[in-house]
């Protein structure tokens, strides 16, 4: 096996096991709020610590990647994350349980940060976007078989074997990377890493993001004005340094690489929130244990699984901004239809709206990662696949902070039973309603970014 091809199998694995990882969990969650006795809000943070840590840590991974060796922080990274796997599997307590997530969620971002930008790196521009779809490809079947597996697996053996299942499969992934993986890349060798500006990054992001979790009251506001200042003097310090950990040069100089990048952020915070949201429908509100609701749900990532490499081909022919577009639209259309959910929706129209979502889904991803990444040098490439992949952890994080915002407003933090259904259900179709219209906005943010070739 060539060197292209161990890294396109070793990061494909390890693009399956995350986000398999991520979809068991939300079908577990109501299983996990059980046992601990938590509140949706409270739940919601089992997610949003893992996807904050995940975003606080992407873009200075893959800065140090670059400058250290990006296989190196790619396996580092999948130590940790196998490590904390396993700490969840025995978390004592809802305290313990959110640290380890933290962990997880930074091992994660030493994967995701890296992972890309290998690929990238040993594969010429005329087979990029198909590598990079069959990479997209892997995190959708991760996520399509999550809800399914996982469903079985907290159905029969508890919520806890969800992580247990990480470890045996995270150890290949290592050891197969230190056996076949050959070679290093560090395009960015001796130059320096910003460590106040990666503190900077951080911390805005805890600050906005627990601020949205207690929205609308006065603690909420000031932690998301904290949060929305403290990016504005990260910005400005980059600016200024050195050796900044992201070059503020590929915004406001490449339109391709800023417009896709806030594409990839919309199309996150408008999507990502769909999957807690149904696992605590179909469970709670329509009474489906966890394997049947898994499903139901898997609908939507097996059309993305499906569809994500042709989609990813396709961009290597036509311009990515036109495929990428549409899959917005589609998207939209998607979660338009589901504010109109109700107790007594058939289970057929909500397997068809999750497939739409997943079809739109796919058209988008991979053309828009290889637009982002095709915009850029190659001693950027590290950069850019952090950046990307911190767009869509920002975007989950702001996916969950709206839905946990709503749920706030409409239940407040108490667990959901049978007399809060009727406001759960209104919630629901708020968010969905506020997801549609963020959708829209990202059509014309894809359709604006200009030509790649």
């Amino acid at each position: 096996m060539d060197n292209r091809k161990s890294a396109l199998l070793v990061i494909t694995l390890g693009s399956f096991l995350i986000p398999f990882m991520g979809s068991s969990v939300i079908i577990a969650l109501p299983s996990i709020g059980k046992e601990f006795m938590m509140d949706a809000v409270s739940l919601g943070w089992v997610t949003t610590s893992f996807l904050l840590s995940l975003g606080m840590f992407l873009v200075p991974s893959g800065r140090i990647a670059d400058i250290y060796g990006r296989k190196k922080i790619f396996l580092y990274g999948f130590l940790i994350y196998t490590l904390s796997s396993f700490f969840c599997a025995v978390a004592p307590s809802v305290l313990f349980l959110i640290f380890s997530r933290v962990l997880t969620g930074i091992g994660a971002s030493m994967t995701f940060s890296t992972g890309v930008a290998i690929l990238t790196s040993i594969y010429p521009p005329g087979e990029r976007g198909k590598v990079l779809g069959i990479n997209v490809g892997a995190v959708y079947s991760g996520l399509s078989c999550g809800p399914f597996i996982g469903g079985l697996l907290t159905n029969t053996f508890g919520w806890r074997s969800v992580f247990f299942m990480n470890i045996p499969l995270g150890l290949f992934i290592l050891l197969f990377t230190v056996w076949k993986l050959k070679g290093e890349w560090t395009e960015a060798r001796g130059e320096k890493f910003d460590i106040l500006g990666s503190m900077l990054f951080g911390l805005s992001l805890v600050a906005g993001m627990y601020g949205l979790s207690v929205l609308p009251g006065v603690e909420g506001i000031s932690f998301v004005l904290v949060g929305a200042f403290g990016i504005v003097i990260f910005l400005k310090w980059e600016s200024k340094t050195s050796s900044p950990i992201f070059h503020l040069d590929l915004l406001t100089k490449n339109k391709v690489f800023a417009l896709s990048n806030l594409a990839a952020l919309i199309n996150y915070s408008a999507t990502f929130g769909v999957s807690f949201l149904m696992s605590l429908y179909l469970q709670l509100m329509k009474g489906l244990k966890p394997q049947e609701a898994g499903l139901i749900m898997v609908s939507q990532p097996i059309v993305q699984a499906v569809f994500s490499p042709l989609a990813g081909r396709l961009s290597d022919r036509i311009e990515p901004r036109l495929v990428a577009s549409t899959g917005m639209g589609l998207t939209a259309l998607g979660l338009f239809l589901f504010s109109f959910l109700n107790q007594e929706t058939p289970a057929l129209f909500i397997i068809v709206t999750l497939a739409l979502l997943g079809f739109g889904f796919a058209l988008f991803s991979s053309p828009n990662t290889n637009a982002v990444m095709s915009s850029v040098d190659k001693k950027d490439y590290g950069i850019a696949s952090g950046m990307i992949n911190t767009m869509r952890a920002i975007g989950m994080m702001f996916s969950m902070g709206i839905v946990m915002m709503l749920l706030t407003i409409y239940i407040g933090r108490v667990q959901i039973t049978p007399p809060s259904y009727a406001l759960f259900l209104k919630s629901l179709k708020v968010i969905f309603a506020i997801f549609a219209i963020l959708c829209l906005a990202g059509v014309f943010a894809s359709f604006s970014r200009g030509r790649v070739r």
